[in-house]
This record gives structure tokens, sequence and C-alpha cells, in this order.
């Protein structure tokens, strides 16, 4: 998930500087990054990832190995 975030932010920051390059200075003159958002939001998305993916490591570092497997 992180991964995924940071290529995400990656991939928005590079676009959006392509399509304000792009542009005529009449509709956007100055490119503002914020990078500290960007970070912040990051960090959120993250922390909720990790959040999300305890409740099914815990319970299925609780479940038998041999039953796990034999039900498949």
């Amino acid at each position: 998930a992180l991964f995924g975030g940071l290529l995400g932010v990656a991939m928005g920051v590079l676009f959006g500087l392509a399509a304000t390059a792009a542009l005529p200075e009449t509709f956007i003159d100055v490119t503002s990054v914020p990078v500290l958002k960007l970070a912040l939001y990051l960090c959120v998305a993250g922390l909720f990832g990790v959040v999300a993916a305890i409740f099914p490591a815990r319970r299925a570092a609780r479940l038998d190995i041999l039953k796990a497997i034999s039900y498949e």
C-alpha cells in the first residue's frame, strides 16, 4: 500500500507539472507542490493500511496451520 501511494504521488506530481507546462501562462503562472501536505497524506494512508492489515494478520496467526491447509 505504501509503495502504491508513493507511486501515485510521484505520478500525480509529474503529470501535474507536465500539464502545467503544456498550458499557456494565462491559465497557470505559478506551480506549487505542497510537499508537506503530500507527505502527511502519504503517512495517513500508510497508517490506515497498517491498521487495516492488523486484524486479518492476528486472525491468521491464531489459525492452526494444518487445519488451514486442509480446507484448500
